[in-house]
């Protein structure tokens, strides 16, 4: 039998058994079993990094965008390395660089790594050995084009030989949280107190001040550290600060006295403040004929507003620092089409005072030490309307705007357990989940992402990360993001991270898929929206209970979402960013019907190269110059992309088209990565049948489901595909291609890696 022949059956064989295909069982998915070899292979972009991290000096912001020194644009698609991995032996050290590197990370954020890294005695000296490897760590990432920077505050934990500084370190020492980490920190009270403040900021400055020995550069003046972040999720509206004012009577006597000056400033008398907050006091007759005052509110017990203790004579008005409340008022006025209450209005302008005079001292410390690359404040968000909107403009002031937020998980919390699961995508409602953080960009600033995760034992973890890369990364034209978290410099065995449970970035439905996504990224294949309207926020205006739209933020911990005048679909047509402007400015939303087809349950973006079909099988797909792919429940005819078809009948799918050439896009590539992933699964691990619940968590090796799909090639060109095995290199394995099109079948192959070359 000739070979054309042979090669024709198997061809007809091939197109018969994907017609008839049918969900593949468990038993026949895969083990993803990589060496995490940090040879480039065909994958590996390494090459793709400009070394040494810093050569274009430092990173710098023009309005909205992140720049160096010289001019050159940058983004950051990064992961966050935590605690005590920040300080690595040096042979782990390089492992963590050459795997990274490879899967085209450029940057690294520096997380919660103080905490256990003093000398013992001040929290604001480190301990030597663990800042001899810290530095080792920094040079090499430098080395080979990898940024770094600080989230180093989490909360910064008091020692003995800080007591002789504080007005009462007893009660820092010895504060608990509902979150143990936090205890006998500085957390929440940092925002109003001096003295707190003054550790966090010596510790920063210290920092800076250090030399690494082997770069021979102060951090202060090494331009690989992308940027200082003052805080990590904290703010004076944080609600945990008033179960630490309950066992801190000391800093609770001192925010009072804060607050009350203030009042006495801005009212002048008692008299005039109860007047201003609506309180009323009338004589009324008791039951025995005397007279005596009746405090009376017409909404609102008089009590809840000022109780009858506090006084400005005593100097005991307490402001009451948490956004829950503030949401809650904001809400119900909205709700009521009235007034959030004057008292509140007060609370929160004072409180907002209090931020940006911390972060104003931060500032000016850090730039006086001579530190010139990016600020953060903090990635936390304060609730609802007035409060969130504060705390946002804090945050603008200092620098880049920074937020956090994650989706999925299940019973077990932190980590993978059997029970309920949250089991629903975020491919059902366009903008919802991870992308909608993006509801908090600001038009003039740069914008990060700076922790995220879709969390298992959710099974559609593997949507989130095109999601950011096409629409955060790319439409939204964000500027950083730091996948969290990266714990071992290798894919993990295991659905869990070994030390950071369901938060796991090394696993291959997540990291796997850098080689393709990162390359979108770098290269811009995804074009970022013009501006299309801009939410407007007058500062001036919130004292009076003034906004111009409504938003309201359903927060659940470290997981948010968004509605209100402005939905988060909005952010699959282009950007829609808030603006703080001279003058108050209402805000409509402007005619979008053009790109949101209600009909269909589609949107468009304003660029046309991305699309989301949404409802109970959600899917989106990408259609660049650069990079082609489909996301999601995949509908059952041909997708189009071009002159690229794909079809599959698996029921969820990643599958992604890249060219692997930095200048050339798929119609010029000579070499490009085809990236096919569906679901994964330990051994062993077992769903209900409605997959609500999780029976049993599983063990490893890995899984990872099969993934059966035809495509289509342009006619133009003749390809061959090679087979990639699991660290990307090229196997002798090839893909038969008949008439411009190749079946694939991953039951087959076993790999989530193809190269297709054109000949």
């Amino acid at each position: 039998m000739t070979s054309f022949v042979q090669n024709y059956l198997i061809f007809a064989i091939v197109i018969f058994l994907s017609l008839t295909w049918s969900p593949k069982k468990e038993t026949e998915w895969f083990a993803f079993q990589p060496t995490s070899s940090p040879e480039k292979g065909e994958i590996g972009m390494q090459d793709w990094l400009e070394a040494p991290a810093g050569k274009h000096g430092f990173v710098t912001m023009e309005g909205a965008n992140l720049l160096f020194e010289d001019g050159t644009p940058v983004k950051f698609w990064g992961t966050n390395i935590n605690g005590s991995n920040t300080y690595p032996k040096e042979e782990l050290a390089d492992q963590f660089v050459d795997f990274l590197a490879k899967y085209g990370v450029n940057a690294i954020r520096f997380h919660k790594f103080t905490w256990n890294a003093n000398d013992g005695v001040h929290s604001t000296r480190f301990d030597p050995d663990k800042m001899g490897r810290l530095d080792y760590f920094h040079a090499k990432l430098k080395e080979k084009g990898l940024y770094y920077g600080w989230s180093h505050i989490y909360g910064h934990k008091v020692l003995p030989g800080d007591s002789s500084s504080l007005i009462a370190y007893e009660e820092i020492k010895n504060l608990s949280y509902p979150w143990a980490h936090l205890n006998g920190s500085t957390s929440s009270l940092v925002n109003f107190a001096p003295d707190l403040q003054d550790l966090n900021i010596a510790l920063t400055v210290n920092m800076l001040s250090h030399v690494n020995p082997i770069t021979g550069q102060r951090y202060a003046d090494d331009p690989g550290l992308a940027f200082v972040e003052f805080q990590n999720e904290d703010n004076i509206f944080w609600s945990a600060i008033e179960r630490s004012l309950d066992q801190a009577p000391t800093y609770r006597k001192l925010l009072c006295r804060m607050f009350s000056e203030w009042l006495l400033d801005r009212y002048g008398s008692q008299e005039q403040l109860e007047k201003a907050w609506g309180i009323e006091v009338n004589p009324e007759a008791d039951l025995w004929g005397f007279k005596k005052p009746r405090r009376s509110l017409e909404k609102t017990s008089a009590d809840q507003v000022l109780p009858e203790s506090e006084s400005l004579k005593d100097f005991n008005i307490y402001p009451q620092p948490n956004h829950s409340l503030f949401s809650q008022a904001y809400d119900r006025a909205v709700r009521e089409n009235s007034t959030v209450e004057q008292h509140l209005l007060d609370k929160m302008l004072f409180l907002y005072e209090k931020q940006m005079e911390y972060y104003q001292k931060f500032e000016k410390a850090v730039r006086d030490v001579g530190y010139k690359g990016i600020l953060v404040g903090s990635c936390w968000q304060a609730g609802s309307g007035i409060s969130h909107f504060y705390n946002l403009h804090a945050d603008y002031s200092v620098g880049m705007i920074d937020r956090h937020n994650y989706f999925g998980g299940g019973a077990g919390g932190h980590r993978l357990d059997t029970g309920n699961v949250k089991n629903s995508s975020m491919l059902q409602n366009p903008g919802s989940g991870l992308l909608s953080s993006g509801m908090q960009q600001v038009v003039d600033r740069p914008f990060s992402f700076s922790e995220w995760m879709s969390l298992v034992p959710n099974e559609w973890t593997a949507e989130a990360t095109p999601i950011i890369a096409a629409y955060g990364m790319g439409l939204q034209g964000w500027d950083a993001s730091f996948s969290f978290a990266t714990d071992i410099p290798r894919f993990s065995p295991f659905l869990e991270s070994e030390h950071h449970g369901v938060y796991n970035a090394t696993s291959p439905l997540h990291m796997g898929l850098y080689p393709a996504l990162a390359r979108m990224i770098y290269r811009g294949d995804v074009t970022e929206s013009d501006v299309i309207t801009t939410r407007n926020v007058h500062i001036p205006s919130l004292e009076h209970g003034k906004l111009g739209f409504d938003e309201k933020v359903t927060q659940g911990f470290d997981d948010k979402e968004f509605a209100g005048t402005f939905t988060p679909n909005t952010l699959a047509i282009g950007r829609m960013p808030i603006a703080f402007t001279d003058e108050h400015l209402e805000t409509k939303l402007p005619d979008i019907s053009a790109y949101h087809n209600l009909t269909e349950n589609s949107i468009q973006s304003i660029t046309g190269e991305l699309d989301w079909h949404y409802g109970d099988k959600g899917y989106f797909t990408i259609n660049t110059d650069g990079t082609k792919g489909v996301v999601g429940f995949l509908p059952d005819k041909t997708i189009e992309l071009g002159d690229w078809q794909i079809t599959s009948s698996n029921p969820f799918a990643v599958i992604l088209l890249g060219s692997l050439e930095k200048d050339k896009g798929l119609e010029t590539a000579n070499r490009i990565l085809l990236t096919t992933v569906a679901r994964g699964r330990n051994t062993g691990m077992e769903y209900s049948e409605s997959g609500d619940k999780l029976i049993a968590k599983g063990s490893s090796p890995l899984l990872l489901e099969p993934l059966d799909l035809t495509i289509h090639l342009p006619a133009r060109n003749d390809y061959t595909i090679s087979v990639l095995d699991h660290d990307g290199n090229k196997t002798s394995r090839t893909v038969p291609i008949h008439d411009q099109k190749a079946i694939i079948a991953g039951s087959e192959f076993q790999t989530i890696y193809y190269l297709i070359e054109k000949q």
